[in-house]
């Protein structure tokens, strides 16, 4: 196996109900990657950053996603990303013409909720990214993965699709 880094930004893969708000919160630890990857028994270097709901994310935060793909010895990357804005964010990590492999990837339901989409999600780039040897940025997501600028989120159907 591929050494590979994971990217952890927030997003509803790592959402979690809170009792004390009542509300769906982000967790800042990923517990959510942390027990899929466990239960998988492989061994990842996992870097939280960010921890945001995607609408919340900007163009620092982009920044600071893109120095430390920049910073890392990996040259295969996973981020863990909300849906909502993932393709703004892989945009812009393309944008900087990397020499590496990054592949987007999150779930539009909380793993806490039910982790099949996540978990599905995240096993897909993991077999995405250890097969392919061509620099760029890809998304993948409920079963569709290509290059970030073919795919796109179709809400009126709720997945992701290729353009």
């Amino acid at each position: 196996m591929h050494k590979i880094l994971l990217i952890s930004t927030g997003g509803t893969f790592n959402k979690y109900y809170s009792e004390q708000t009542g509300k769906l919160e982000i967790d800042p630890e990923a517990k959510a990657l942390q027990n899929i990857l466990h239960k998988w028994r492989c061994t990842f270097e996992i870097k939280t950053i960010i921890g945001k709901d995607s609408l919340d994310i900007n163009d620092t935060d982009r920044q600071k996603m893109l120095e430390t793909i920049l910073d890392s010895d990996y040259k295969k990357i996973i981020v863990i990303h909300g849906t909502d804005t993932m393709d703004k964010s892989a945009k812009f990590i393309a944008d900087s013409n990397l020499s590496k492999q990054v592949v987007f990837t999150g779930a539009m339901i909380p793993y806490s909720i039910d982790s099949i989409e996540a978990t599905a999600n995240l096993a897909s780039a993991l077999g995405y990214i250890q097969g392919i040897n061509k620099n760029g940025v890809y998304i993948s997501m409920n079963g569709t993965i290509d290059s970030h600028d073919n795919i796109f989120k179709n809400r009126d159907v709720g997945r992701f699709e290729l353009l």
